[in-house]
């Protein structure tokens, strides 16, 4: 049975990419981000191969058909289709000049499927913002260290010390790109690598705002529960304490990452509930986005599971848990919980607390009692819990640590959740109370 628009339109991302099969190895890719993509999977010289054909919807299914059809024609002519559009993107970048900006312009193209559009979207700005001004028309092959570091000292005479480093990343996979095309040697990866050194370290003393004592914690949710806000918001408070993500993973939450959980039995017992969130939505370097070790399951606490319980009653027939206030297609913005947490309580948490502090209050906490109680295992186990990847360790590495130590990470975040909801009322009464009732 070949596809249709309408069964195209109507996939939706789950939690692990899927096909949907066309025809004759024709077939299309959902990735858990909700990016779909065609593909050609065919047989040459004995060997299975995947040929990547281009985005829906930018590519609608007529011409995918099309471009596989071209790719079938190359076949029985005794040619491979992806040596063909290898050599074809090399000339292609030979006949218009091999500029910095033409070889970052095909590495977004071939690198913003494995993103998120909001991610995809972002790294976009940078380049077309920061770098390419500065040598964007420059042949790669002439872009040098002191180009590059020209570039990225203008963004750190910003304020924006690690936005220079990522975009340090970003440049290095494009000229790692150029490499592969043999348009440029080794020695400029071996540059770009030298620039890591030389760039301004990140300020001690200038974390955002945080509190660090149990007491105001429990003062701020309890004030955050009593406030004029949003019930989606205050959730929002209770789940991003609970489960230590960053506020952007937090708020494009989608119900469909949440497994352990029994949605029709409330009073179920959950024996290992747990939030999957995928790379891409992590805070990565830009090469590991697409690495599905790199993902990070966040073990959920009774109290977390408790909160979800109450708002799945209230958005459970969406896809985000937080959807926007206009918008239940869109999810909720970047500003709406530090919002809320300036102006409550007449504007006294203001410059105290931002919702990231969250991470540092953990962490703060969470290592003194380590310290207290002379676990020092624990210390380990918190950078866990806070998606701390050690610098240098592989996927597979990742992967492992992160199904290894899955008991005591969940263990660490009870007692984390114990600690910070004493005395708070429960999620469903919040509903209650919301409703009138």
């Amino acid at each position: 049975m070949t596809l249709t628009h309408a069964a195209i339109s109507a996939a939706h991302p789950r939690n692990k990419p899927y096909k949907l099969a066309d025809r004759q190895g024709l077939y299309l890719l959902v990735a858990s981000s909700g990016t779909k993509s065609w593909r050609y999977k065919y047989d040459f010289g004995g060997k299975e191969r995947l040929l990547t054909l281009g985005r829906f919807p930018d590519m609608g299914l007529a011409d995918a058909r099309a471009l596989h059809e071209d790719a079938r024609r190359l076949i029985r002519a005794g040619k491979d289709p992806v040596v063909e559009a290898k050599r074809e993107k090399q000339t292609r970048i030979s006949a218009t000049e091999a500029t910095f900006k033409k070889m970052a312009e095909i590495w977004l193209e071939e690198q913003s499927p494995l993103w998120s559009p909001a991610n995809a979207k972002r790294i976009k700005n940078r380049l077309e913002n920061d770098i390419y001004p500065c040598f964007g028309s420059v042949p790669i092959a002439s872009v040098d260290g002191s180009m590059v570091l020209h570039a990225l000292r203008k963004i750190e005479n910003r304020g924006s010390i690690e936005t220079a480093k990522r975009v340090r990343g970003y440049i290095r996979s494009i000229i790692n790109r150029a490499k592969g095309e043999k348009l440029v040697g080794r020695e400029a990866i071996h540059e770009i690598d030298d620039i890591r050194e030389a760039l301004k370290p990140t300020p001690r003393g200038r974390r955002m705002p945080a509190l660090t004592s149990l007491s105001t914690l429990l003062d701020l949710q309890l004030t955050v529960d009593r406030s004029t806000g949003g019930l989606f918001v205050k959730l929002a408070s209770r789940l991003l304490a609970l489960t230590q993500v960053r506020i952007g993973v937090l708020r494009a939450a989608t119900w469909d990452e949440f497994d352990g959980i029994d949605w029709a039995h409330p009073d179920a017992p959950c024996e290992r509930p747990v939030w999957r969130i995928s790379s891409e939505r992590m805070k990565l370097e830009v090469e590991d986005k697409g690495n599905e070790a790199f993902g990070h399951d966040v073990p959920l606490s009774t109290q977390a599971v408790d909160t979800l319980r109450a708002l799945r009653i209230i958005t459970g027939k969406c896809r985000y848990l937080f959807p926007h206030a206009k918008s239940w297609r869109e999810p909720m913005t970047d500003s709406a919980l530090s919002s809320l947490y300036k102006r409550m309580g007449g504007g006294r948490f203001k410059g105290r607390m931002v919702p990231h502090g969250w991470r540092t209050a953990f962490s703060t906490l969470m290592n003194e009692r380590a310290a207290e109680l002379e676990r020092d295992g624990d210390r380990m186990i918190i950078d866990m819990i806070l998606a701390h990847v050690p610098e240098g360790m592989s996927a597979s590495e990742w992967a492992y640590n992160r199904a290894r130590y899955f008991k005591p990470r969940a263990a660490l975040l009870q007692v984390w959740a114990d600690m910070i909801s004493r005395s708070l009322p429960a999620p469903l009464m919040l509903v209650v109370r919301d409703d009138g009732s």
